[in-house]
């Protein structure tokens, strides 16, 4: 009888951990590219104006969500940057003008390219 029971404990365990994990199968892994915008909020003004100079703090998140170019798209692209006044076709500049070496060149982000 204990042994059931621990069988049982195990697989509710196992089923939460695969149901974990095909949560996370977005763009931005278990975090949503909504809530991923959020972090780029030092970017507001570079991502409006292609002359506004662009932070230190912007750049170190823009790096960060950059290793994963389908979740820097998606973020760029998302309803809150949309909503915050952001324009993508100034935003996909952002990780150029922060002189990051390893971005994406080339990446399409929908109807942009990453420069």
């Amino acid at each position: 009888m204990k042994f059931v029971g621990c069988f049982l404990v195990f697989l509710a365990v196992l089923g939460i951990a695969l149901l974990n994990v095909a949560v996370g199968a977005g763009e931005c892994g278990r975090s949503s590219p909504d809530r991923e915008a959020w972090k780029l909020a030092p970017c507001a003004m570079a991502a409006q104006d292609s002359n506004a100079p662009v932070s230190s703090s912007c750049c170190q998140q823009v790096k960060k969500i950059g290793q994963n170019p389908r979740c820097l798209c998606a973020v760029m692209l998302s309803n809150t940057a949309k909503s915050s006044g952001i324009k993508p076709e100034i935003a996909i500049t952002i990780p150029k003008r922060c002189n990051i070496a390893d971005r994406p060149v080339g990446y399409q982000c929908g109807e942009y390219t990453l420069p």
